[in-house]
């Protein structure tokens, strides 16, 4: 006996509209937002976020493997971008005080004082491409739908 599943809605213009910017928005958001930053304060968006996640983290520190989780990023991705970091004193690596054979990216004075100077170009980046143009959003609602898609708090 096999069961019927009931018809699928099909999708109302809007609806249609919506599905096919979304891919859009996901390629060319970063892609405009990275360019501004590199452009502005020749720092690239991924080392943006890196130093942003480390900056929110206790102690302004993380395991490699978290610091590339919360960047989407593979964790060999995330240790050349650390290291590029490093070269530059905005983060150094320690070993964890919990387990000898794993490391913590640490932000340094250096990297938050870089952070803090290059804030002013990703906000207005991010308002530019991307916040202006949802003027009549309700901004907590779509960010709380987005969450749920997303699978994240």
């Amino acid at each position: 006996m096999t069961t019927s599943q009931p018809p699928v809605k099909p999708l109302t213009p809007e609806e249609e509209a919506l599905v096919r910017a979304l891919p859009r928005l996901i390629y060319a958001l970063p892609r405009a937002i990275d360019a501004d930053m590199v452009r502005e304060q020749q720092l690239p968006l991924i080392e943006w976020t890196a130093l942003e996640r480390l900056r929110e983290a206790p102690q302004r520190r993380m395991r490699m493997g978290e610091l590339a989780l919360a960047c989407e990023l593979s964790l060999s991705g995330m240790s050349r971008i650390v290291t590029v970091l490093e070269r530059q004193g905005l983060v150094e690596r320690v070993r964890c005080d919990d387990d000898a054979r794993g490391l913590n990216a640490v932000l340094t004075d250096a990297g938050l004082a870089r952070l803090e100077q290059a804030w002013p170009s990703n906000l207005a980046s991010v308002r530019r491409h991307f916040l202006d143009h949802l003027d009549g959003i309700d901004v907590g609602r779509l960010a709380h739908a987005i969450q749920n898609v997303a699978g994240t708090p």
